[in-house]
Formats: structure tokens, C-alpha cells, sequence
């Protein structure tokens, strides 16, 4: 089984949409939305939900009323100045837990949370699994963590060969957690200083886990300048260019019917996105048979 990220330094290059034209074109795929902090990729795929689960990514101090003898103790060992006469103010406090071993009456426990909830669903175009973080939540990385792990488990189910993972922006914590001991990731970048900036650094971090990088510019004729200095960069660092998207307001057509750009025909960004898909999935298979 193989698995992709799509990825970018910065979100709003086009990475969901992306991720949902694979969708239409990959054959026995699961997908695995992995922005978990905002999901998108289910507005294009319209999964049905059979199936979901609670997430609970840390605890918290809960004080018993009946046993708290309000002697402050907490209070003075609270550097977060989070618990204050058997209240716990629940955004000061750091979930470390010192009030519950500080308090002499035992009154105070860690109880799970509820960050959030996960799903697994089913698309025209295969199986899915995402999630929804609360709002405010933490612990993202780890819901990405439960999402690629189910999403694992979905396709040795049904003997499907590939995982196709929609990440989220960025270099943290759940962008670690997407791309961790996948084959191959793409990098969704566009020609713009912020864009050439960001690419540089999630570039970095796939070669810091090992991770092969294939890339693709987004709307590459808004500023050929700018495109000339991402494949200068690519060329130099080693990451074979995959294809550059043209810009087309047909595009935003497609997002407003909730389809893929491969379902709703926007041209030349059609079949340059197709041609892009036939590279990847050569690039993927290629690994496969030299492993």
C-alpha cells in the first residue's frame, strides 16, 4: 500500500482542490482529509457518513464540590493562575494535572475531553475518512494521527493499494503528522513571494524525514518570473516538477457546483491536472516496483 500527501507551505493554493481531481482519477483509493482544523475536501466529494467516532485529545482537571475543602492549595501551585476556590478557568490552564496530585483531599481528577469528532464515509469515488476539531481545540496532530490510521486500516480491509491524504498547511504538528512515513508527498505552490517562501521551508521539512517531494505550480502564468524561480529551486534541491496548473475562473465554477475539476471540464486545467495525476501515480508505481 502507498501513500500521498499533498501538502503546501501556506493554505489557499489550491491543495483540496487538487486532492479532490485525484479523487476522480485515482483508481482503489482511500482518501484521508487530514486538515482537521478546517476540512474542506468533504464540500467537493459530498461523502455519506457511515460511521463516527468521538475524539478526545487530552485531559483536564475536574474539582468534586463535595469533597473540595477550599484550603487553596491548588490555587498556590497553579502557575497559570487557572483554579481559584474549586473553579477552573479551562483556556488559563495547561492541563498539566499538579492540582490533582496537590490537593489533599483528593478532589480533584483528570477527565477526558471532547476535542472533536472523526468520521468514515463513503464518496462516488471510494471510501473517505476525516474529521472535525472544536473549535479553539488542541491535539490536531494527533486527530490526523486517528484519521491516517483509519484510513490505513480501511484500505488492508478492502485490499485497495493507495491512500491519498489532503493535508494541512504549514510546517507543525499536523503537517508532521500527515506526511510522517508516507511514500511520497506533493507540494501545491503558487508564484508568489509568500508562496516561494513557504515551499522553501515544507521542502525542508520533507527532506528532513526522508520523504521523496514531487511538486506542481499553481497558477504558474500569474507570474512567470516568480514560476521560473520555483523550477530554478526544484532543479537545484532535487524535486522533480510534476506540472504547472493554468489559471481559469473555470476553476471557481467547479467549487461553486461542489465538483472536481475533473468532473466539471475547466479546460487546460483539466488535462494539465490529469497529465500531473499520470505522473505521480508513474512516479508511485515506479517506487513500488524498485522496492
Amino acid at each position: 500500500m502507498k501513500q500521498l500527501t499533498v501538502i503546501s507551505g501556506k493554505g489557499g493554493t489550491g491543495k483540496t482542490t487538487l486532492t479532490a481531481a485525484f479523487a476522480s482519477l485515482a483508481k482503489g483509493k482511500v482518501l484521508a482529509d487530514c486538515d482537521v482544523d478546517a476540512a474542506d475536501l468533504h464540500l467537493i466529494l459530498n461523502p455519506t457518513i457511515k460511521r463516527r467516532e468521538p475524539f478526545s485529545g487530552g485531559r483536564s482537571p475536574v474539582v468534586n464540590t463535595e469533597g473540595c475543602t477550599k484550603c487553596g492549595i491548588c490555587t498556590e501551585v497553579c502557575r497559570f493562575d487557572a483554579i481559584e476556590d474549586g473553579e477552573v478557568d479551562l483556556i488559563a490552564c495547561d492541563h498539566c494535572g499538579l492540582c490533582v496530585y496537590a490537593c489533599p483531599e483528593n478532589a480533584i481528577t483528570m477527565e477526558e475531553d471532547f476535542n472533536g469528532e472523526w468520521f468514515v464515509s463513503e464518496t462516488d469515488y471510494g471510501p473517505m475518512v476525516h474529521a472535525r476539531l472544536g473549535m479553539g481545540e488542541e491535539n490536531s496532530g494527533k486527530l490526523v494521527s486517528v484519521v491516517r490510521k483509519e484510513a490505513s486500516e480501511i484500505a488492508k480491509g478492502r485490499n485497495l493499494d493507495l491512500v491519498i491524504i489532503d493535508g494541512p498547511p504549514g510546517i507543525g504538528c499536523p503537517v508532521i503528522a500527515s506526511v510522517a512515513g508516507v511514500d511520497s508527498v506533493l507540494v501545491v505552490v503558487e508564484p508568489t513571494l509568500s508562496g516561494i517562501h513557504d515551499m522553501e521551508r515544507i521542502l525542508g521539512l520533507a527532506r528532513h524525514f526522508k520523504i521523496t517531494a514531487l511538486a506542481c505550480i499553481n497558477k504558474y502564468d500569474i507570474n512567470l518570473v516568480n514560476t521560473k524561480r520555483i523550477r530554478e529551486y526544484c532543479d537545484g534541491d532535487g524535486v522533480e516538477m510534476m506540472g504547472m496548473i493554468p489559471f481559469d475562473s473555470k476553476v471557481i465554477d467547479a467549487l461553486v457546483q461542489r465538483k472536481s475539476i475533473v468532473e466539471y471540464p475547466c479546460g487546460a486545467v483539466t488535462k494539465e491536472v490529469t497529465k500531473i495525476w499520470e505522473k505521480v501515480s508513474g512516479h508511485l508505481n515506479h517506487e513500488y516496483s524498485d522496492t
